[in-house]
């Protein structure tokens, strides 16, 4: 998909730079990967509080009884 974006072209450089990428297109694909995974890792932290922990849950033995 084509996109004309307006960037910043010191800040395109500077991750240019950064990353050590060869391209523009490189270094903003790699920024965007960057920022979806750290946005899903927020969603994650969000998680915690939220779900009930059971104390007394041994996945060991569970994984010792598909075995047998």
């Amino acid at each position: 998909m084509a996109t004309n974006l307006a960037l910043d072209d010191k800040l395109i450089l500077e991750a240019v730079k950064a990353g050590g990428h060869r391209t523009k297109r490189d270094a903003v694909q790699a920024a965007l990967k960057e920022y979806v995974q750290r946005r899903k890792q927020m969603d994650i932290l969000g998680a915690f509080g939220q779900v009930d922990f059971d104390k007394d849950y041994d996945h060991k033995a569970l994984r010792n009884r598909h075995q047998k």
